[in-house]
């Protein structure tokens, strides 16, 4: 069953909409209604992003990042500075 994306992108925009709020009447810094309005969020957007495909073999240029992928980042920054290490030690 697919979805149509003006109604995938209608439910985005209200997830948005949902998430400001949120946000803009946070009580802390973890506030559970803020997490769920940004998970909120990232589920709409995927449900957006596979409509829009389905539709018109088309993708935004946005992408859900999950904390996997920032571990993975926060690993490649370290190898990067050990390397940019090595090659300036090599140089003196």
């Amino acid at each position: 069953m697919s979805i149509d994306p003006r109604v995938a992108l209608q439910s985005l925009t209200s997830a948005f909409e949902e998430h400001l709020a949120a946000a803009s009447a946070r009580r802390s810094d973890g506030d559970p209604a803020v997490e769920a309005a940004f998970f909120a969020v990232a589920d709409a957007f995927e449900v957006y992003d596979d409509a829009l495909y389905e539709a018109y073999g088309e993708v935004t240029p946005l992408q859900v990042i999950d904390e996997e992928d920032d571990d993975d980042d926060d690993e490649d920054d370290i190898d990067d500075e050990e390397d940019l290490e090595i090659l300036q030690n090599s140089e003196n």
